[in-house]
């Protein structure tokens, strides 16, 4: 640590104290609060620096009576400082948050784990414990780890609960938060939007470091952790009580005595179904641990076409039921399920014809394994164009399939060269091609067939002349 950070530390350490030493008072919940200059993005229109400051405010002013609380603030004094962390409330009653936010104006960077360093290096010079809770637009930018900073602190004895609210992140922005999070005993909260952030910071506030812990989820697939997402509902009722995230460890949490059915949700990008846990009892004073197994296989879905990966619908169904479905945009696409024997049904997109969906049977999927499926369509392509000299016309085409008598595609030419002549993908056949012209060429009308085979072009341009009008 440089001498200008162990001077601020000192400062930060010898200023009084940041908690009250009331042992009949809760805990405190600490706001670490984002003041760096992404603040001032917006989100539908509206700033996200307002946005917080109103959620805040709102949040804070639902809290019980007597809570205490603090609030940190980064990046709102100095553009370039990593160091510009401030402790604006101590141990303070609710009611003077709102006027602390309305004073901050967002300009600096993003030192999240100098910030968190700050309070969890009060707690461990008070000896107390607290709530602290991390609002933030973005990630780490002054190069320090949050989760190792966390981590450390934790395994050192301090005694706090870190929950982080992430508040308009990018995708794949997250992680380090996550980890930060689970390294904190808390949670990790996305928010796209202003209802979002009031969710995340309301769950936040409620479970606080003075919770007792008599529930303990953990999920598994195949083994190995699963990321589970746990809702707690009051038994045989729709009433969500609580919910929590394993983060491929223990969801633990508090909820009142009583009996609860858990549903269980699987998270990373698996269509397997939740796990229902029902009629759980839970105690006060006693931990309900609970290990949820979910065995998986996947299917691992080829089409092609002409022997070339296509775009398909692909749905796979146990008897009537639909358990996965996915769209392949011409390449494999995986689907996680639990083991057991199922049926797909295929439906190639951008081919017309009586063959362009397929039902395949007997799919056997074991856990673990990944069973390879590639279904083959086989097509062949017609160009019809209308024209009249060097003008192009446009015409309404429609194809019938022949033995059928039945309409099987059907499109404008218009009058532009990437649509005259216009392209028509057809599952091999015998076809009958109508045409009716329109626009200044209006009233030209006439049919023909055509034959159809696989991985061939069939080419008509129909020339019309002056006096055919």
């Amino acid at each position: 640590m440089n001498l200008s950070r162990v001077a601020l530390l000192g400062l930060f350490l010898f200023a009084g104290p940041l908690f009250a030493d009331d042992a009949a008072t809760p805990s405190p919940i600490v706001f670490i609060y984002d003041s760096s200059g992404s603040m001032w993005g917006q989100i539908d229109g509206t700033a996200k620096v307002e946005i917080a400051r109103e959620v805040m405010a709102d949040t804070v002013a639902a809290l019980p009576p007597g809570q205490p609380v603090g609030l940190v603030a980064y990046g709102h004094r100095s553009e370039g400082d990593c160091e510009d962390v401030e402790t604006l409330l101590a141990d303070a009653e609710t009611a003077a948050i709102t006027p602390a936010l309305q004073a901050i104006r967002p300009l600096g960077k993003t030192p999240l784990a100098w910030s968190a360093t700050q309070v969890i290096e009060q707690l461990r010079q008070e000896q107390r414990k607290a709530t602290v809770i991390l609002l933030t637009d973005g990630i780490e930018s002054c190069g320090g780890n949050l989760c190792d900073v966390v981590r450390s602190a934790r395994e050192s004895g301090v005694d706090f609960v870190m929950h982080i609210v992430g508040f308009g992140l990018k995708p794949g922005e997250t992680g380090p938060l996550e980890c930060a999070a689970q390294a904190g005993g808390g949670a990790y909260h996305d928010a796209a939007n202003a209802e979002e952030l009031a969710a995340g910071m309301s769950e936040a506030t409620a479970q606080t470091v003075d919770l007792e812990v008599n529930i303990s989820v953990s999920a598994t697939k195949n083994g190995e952790p699963l990321d589970a997402y746990i809702e707690a509902f009051a038994a045989g009722e729709n009433q969500l009580i609580q919910n929590a995230r394993s983060y491929h460890e223990d969801a633990r949490f508090y909820l009142p005595p009583g009996v609860y059915d858990l549903k269980v949700n699987a998270l990373e990008n698996t269509d397997l179904k939740p796990i229902w846990l029902r009629g759980i009892e839970v105690r006060e004073d006693q931990l309900s641990e609970h290990a949820v197994r979910f065995d998986a296989g996947t299917v691992r879905f080829n089409v092609v076409n002409n022997g070339e990966g296509w775009d398909s619908l692909v749905k796979l169904l146990d008897g009537e039921q639909i358990v996965a479905q996915t769209r392949t945009y011409g390449r494999a696409r995986d689907m996680q399920v639990p083991p057991g024997v199922y049926r797909a049904q295929v439906q190639a997109l951008a081919v017309s014809g009586l063959t362009t969906s397929f039902e395949l049977a007997e799919i056997v999927v074991e856990a673990g394994e990944v069973t390879e499926v590639e279904h083959p369509f086989e097509t062949g392509v017609a160009m019809i164009g209308v024209r009249m000299g060097d003008e192009l016309v446009d015409a309404v085409v429609n194809i019938d399939d022949r033995a059928a008598s039945r309409r099987v595609a059907g499109s404008r030419t218009y009058t532009t060269e990437g649509s005259n002549p216009r392209r028509f993908v057809l599952t091999p056949g015998e076809y009958t091609v109508k045409y009716t012209t329109l626009g200044a060429h209006q009233g030209h009308a006439d049919q023909f067939d055509m034959t159809v085979s696989v991985g061939e072009t069939f080419q008509r341009v129909i020339e019309l002349t002056p006096q055919n009008e």
